[in-house]
């Protein structure tokens, strides 16, 4: 950290972030889309995590290379996101058959076990 840097005012930082919780909430009653809803308080919550890491956590006042260390998993974290989006986004699968055929499908080779079954320990009987 510089030894010679300005004490940065708190208090602003404070009513700043009350103000960006208090826009967020206002975000979610918003009539519109879901995934503009969530685009907004990632926004909104990507800004407010700026300025904790800038002024509670000093990086405004370190050497750049500290917060491009500091950066590196947000990056990490947002490529892995975007790389697991098509799994959620998937449309479930979807049978056309009725839960009474799929119980039928299921009970008619177990019966047919219980009969071929029987009948292979007859014919290992009579070959002996």
């Amino acid at each position: 950290m510089s030894a010679s840097h300005k004490e940065p005012n708190y208090m602003a930082v404070f009513y700043l972030l009350a103000v960006l919780t208090a826009i967020e909430i206002g975000v979610v009653y918003l009539p519109t889309t879901k995934m503009l809803i969530a685009i907004l308080l990632v926004g909104l919550a990507l800004g407010k995590a700026v300025l904790v890491a800038m002024y509670f956590m000093h990086l405004k006042f370190e050497k750049r290379t500290l917060g491009i260390i500091a950066l590196t998993p947000l990056v990490l974290c947002t490529l892995l996101i975007i790389a697991l989006l098509p799994d959620l986004t998937g449309t479930p699968h979807k049978t056309t058959t009725t839960p009474a055929e799929q119980a039928a499908a299921v009970a008619q080779p177990e019966a047919s076990m219980e009969a071929g079954g029987g009948e292979a320990a007859e014919a290992t009987t009579t070959t002996q």
